[in-house]
C-alpha cells in the first residue's frame, strides 16, 4: 500500500445535493483522493484504489462568498459565435454565492496501485515511479482539494503522523463517478484498454456509500471498486 500526505489552506468537497450554494463534506472523499494521486502519477495501464483517508487536523469550517457565473461553458455556443458573431460577457452573468468550506486541512491517503488487464510492465515499475515523483514534488498538474482554486501541497509521510481522535457518522458520501459505455449516452470520456486510448460515449453514474470516521480514519469499502 502506498501513502501520501496532502495539506492545504482550504478545501471544498462539494456535496452534490447542494448544487448552487456549495457545502463541503467534512472529510475528503475517495474521488478527491484519487484525483490527487492521479495529478501526481497516472498511466493508462493503472488505476488507483483508495483504502483509507486519515484526518490529521481538527475539522474546521469556514464560510466565504465568491463571485461566480450562472452559465456553463458550451462548445456549441462558441461555434455559433464564430459563425454568426456574438460572445460571452462574464460581467453580465455574475452571481455572488455562498460556500461552506474547510480550512487548514491535512490528510494521509492510503491507496493501492492496481494494474489493468492490458498492462505489460510489472507493477514494481509503476510503484517506483510514483514514489520518485512524490519525493521530488513532481506532478502532471498541481493537485487540489475539491475545487481547483484550493491547491494542495504533498509529500511522503514522515512516520510520526497520527489521525485525530474523532469518531462520527459522516452520512451518505460520494464514492466516485462510474463511466459506462452506451450508444445512447451523451457523456464523452476517455476509454483505455488493449486497443489503446479513445474517446467513448456513455453515461456517468455517481456512486455513494455510508461514510464513518473511526478515530480519525475514513475506511473506503473496497467492494465498491468491483473487479473492473
Amino acid at each position: 500500500m502506498l501513502t501520501l500526505k496532502v495539506w492545504a489552506e482550504h478545501a471544498c468537497f462539494t456535496r452534490p445535493e447542494n448544487k448552487v450554494e456549495r457545502v463541503t463534506y467534512d472529510v475528503m472523499t475517495p474521488s478527491a483522493a484519487r484525483g490527487v494521486l492521479e495529478a501526481i502519477f497516472w498511466k493508462p495501464q493503472i488505476r488507483w484504489k483508495v483504502r483509507e483517508i486519515w484526518v490529521l487536523k481538527p475539522i474546521r469550517h469556514h464560510s466565504i462568498l465568491r463571485n461566480e457565473v450562472n452559465s456553463t461553458a458550451s462548445a456549441s455556443s462558441a461555434r455559433k459565435w464564430v459563425q454568426s458573431g456574438g460572445g460571452y460577457f462574464a460581467e453580465e452573468d455574475r452571481a455572488q454565492r455562498h460556500a461552506l468550506i474547510l480550512r487548514d486541512v491535512e490528510y494521509i491517503i492510503h491507496a493501492d496501485l492496481e494494474l489493468l488487464p492490458h498492462a505489460t510492465d510489472p507493477i514494481q515499475k509503476y510503484l517506483e515511479m510514483f514514489r520518485r515523483r512524490a519525493e521530488k514534488g513532481q506532478a502532471h498538474h498541481q493537485p487540489y482539494l475539491g475545487n481547483r482554486e484550493f491547491t494542495a501541497s504533498f509529500s511522503p509521510i514522515e512516520g510520526h503522523e497520527k489521525p485525530i481522535d474523532v469518531t462520527d457518522d459522516l452520512g451518505r458520501m460520494l464514492f466516485d463517478v462510474q463511466y459506462s459505455q452506451s450508444s445512447k449516452g451523451k457523456i464523452k470520456f476517455m476509454q483505455h484498454d488493449a486497443q489503446g486510448s479513445r474517446v467513448a460515449s456513455g453515461v456517468a453514474t455517481p456512486r455513494f456509500f455510508q461514510a464513518r470516521l473511526e478515530k480519525g480514519i475514513l475506511h473506503v469499502p473496497q467492494e465498491l471498486y468491483g473487479g473492473a
